[in-house]
């Protein structure tokens, strides 16, 4: 194979602080070439050297792309590469998204920009992609706008949008994070028909270590800005010969003792019912239930774990148990009925329920440094602390969830993917509620810091005696940290009951389905 990309010597820095040291790789045309490693080692910031998409990197050493020298090149040459030549798909793909176009305008964009091709045609072209990368309805979902799109949905119209040109070389940092196993099989299996079709190379970015076995030719290990380990799969992943190598392969989540719980539920919540409506021409509308009549409850001290497909109705379940959008039916924590509260009453009770949200940058204020948005709620409901008092328990909280004390004054894009999905959880932890529901809190974590993460939650529910809804798509996480679980399709339960039982004898084929394609990245 020849030779597409080659990275030698490469440093990336802000200002003096040194992001990446001499990471040196190549990847030959249709080859898929893995770079792993913790967060904050560097991945995404080598990633975006090699298309000088971050201004304020300085960067020095070589990048060639096809034989040409890319950190020399114009802005120009630049833009006629990116998206024809070299494209990328994001690691967070509601911030990668603008929020005001609809997901079919900004692939048409893209398709507009390198091929010059009538709006007819390219709406066309961008149904086809969207339909080849599994969204249900494409001639509908085109029109939509990236907040109507479940997580995994907004991750696969990105990566309809960097396929769209057919490109020789395709950057995927995290392309299966928000996705379930189902569909991380559907994206991979999909990636690989594209490879054989179109000869394309891919640079695969993640913290995935099963899917780095199911998908890469190679392997590069990064940590601390540096490769420390490269070679084939199978030489890696039979023989590691760095430490640190070894370490992230024996970093797989322990399982969850899921002895009965003998506890009253802490939440209890029955027959809870979502409808989303959708305006028809001037007076009319479309209704169509999310949620259909689904009931459960979660003990003091446990951890129900949710999960189903992308669009099974997860997300939205967690957000009308949490009094975040408008549903019917009763919830209710300990003796305080949720459903029945408004205004300052209900303002007041969320000190007892908190959320960390799936997509960490986005809801994270980037005018607030992190002590700021740690310390807002401690200020609110707990208003007779003194600010000296405040800043402690903030600090506090950051140390128990694995950030060092100067994160306190600094910003959340100066910190990476999985240092920001850490900050979330603190925001929740720091007012100790009896209810956290966690959406995807791990899936922007690499093996280590998520193996990490999970201790830290068990440390805690054990310490304060928290409950836990726990939303993933992780089967493997699902069985390490939930005492039972909850299995949601088409916004219907279709399984419940003790995780192991489920797990080791399901009783219906969807959650057959599920296992079956977690096993796919093993």
């Amino acid at each position: 194979m020849d030779q597409l990309l080659s990275v030698e010597d490469l440093h990336a820095g802000f200002g003096s602080r040194v992001a990446v040291r001499g990471v040196s790789f190549t990847v030959r045309a249709g080859e898929k070439v893995a770079l792993v490693g913790e967060s904050g080692s560097g991945k995404t910031v080598t990633a975006q050297a090699l298309m000088r998409l971050n201004p304020d990197v300085t960067l020095s050493g070589a990048v060639r792309f096809n034989g040409e020298e890319l950190l020399g090149v114009p802005e120009r040459r630049l833009r006629q590469l990116r998206g024809r030549e070299m494209a990328m798909i994001f690691q967070e793909p509601m911030s990668a998204l603008n929020p005001v176009y609809t997901i079919g305008n900004q692939i048409m964009e893209t398709l507009n920009q390198h091929f010059g091709l009538a709006p007819r045609e390219a709406r066309r072209q961008a149904i086809a992609l969207l339909a080849r990368t599994g969204i249900p309805d494409p001639e509908i979902k085109v029109d939509a706008y990236p907040f109507q799109l479940s997580g995994g949905q907004r991750q696969r119209a990105m990566i309809a949008m960097a396929l769209a040109c057919q490109p020789k070389l395709l950057i995927a940092d995290e392309p299966t994070t928000a996705l379930d196993v189902t569909v991380q099989a559907q994206i991979l299996a999909l990636l690989d028909e594209l490879q054989r079709d179109l000869g394309m190379a891919v640079l695969f970015i993640t913290h995935d270590l099963n899917l780095v076995r199911r998908f890469a030719d190679r392997v590069a290990v990064m940590k601390d800005g540096e490769v420390v380990e490269t070679g084939t799969v199978a030489e890696v992943f039979g023989q590691p010969a760095h430490p640190y190598t070894r370490e992230l392969l024996a970093s797989r989540p322990d399982t969850l003792d899921d002895a009965p719980g003998q506890a009253a539920p802490r939440l209890q919540a029955e027959s809870i019912r979502v409808a989303f409506s959708r305006r028809r021409g001037w007076f009319g509308k479309t209704v169509t239930p999310v949620l259909h009549g689904i009931s459960l409850g979660v003990p003091a001290g446990r951890t129900l774990g949710i999960v189903g497909e992308s669009g099974s109705g997860k997300t939205t379940l967690g957000l009308a148990l949490m009094r975040l959008i408008q549903a019917e039916g009763q919830v209710t924590l300990d003796s305080t009925r949720l459903d029945t509260l408004s205004g300052q009453a209900l303002r007041a009770s969320r000190r007892d329920y908190q959320v960390v949200f799936q997509d960490p940058f986005a809801s994270l204020s980037p005018r607030l440094t992190v002590g700021q948005i740690v310390g807002e709620g401690v200020a609110l409901h707990f208003p007779e602390l003194d600010e000296t008092a405040r800043r402690q328990r903030v600090l506090d909280t950051l140390t128990e969830v694995g950030l060092a004390a100067d994160s306190v004054d600094r910003y959340p894009h100066e910190f990476s993917g999985g240092q920001r999905q850490r900050i979330a959880i603190a925001r929740a932890l720091v007012l100790r509620p009896k209810l956290i529901l966690l959406d995807e809190p791990t899936s922007a974590l690499d093996a280590t810091l998520q193996k990490q993460v999970l201790q830290l939650l068990r440390r805690l529910q054990h310490k304060y005696g928290l409950s836990y809804l726990f939303i993933s798509h992780d089967l493997a996480v699902i069985r390490a940290v939930a005492h039972e679980v909850l299995v949601l399709k088409d916004g219907k339960v279709v399984e419940s009951g003790p995780t192991r039982r489920v797990f080791e004898a399901p009783s219906q084929p969807y959650t057959r389905d599920l296992l079956a394609a977690a096993l796919l990245g093993t």
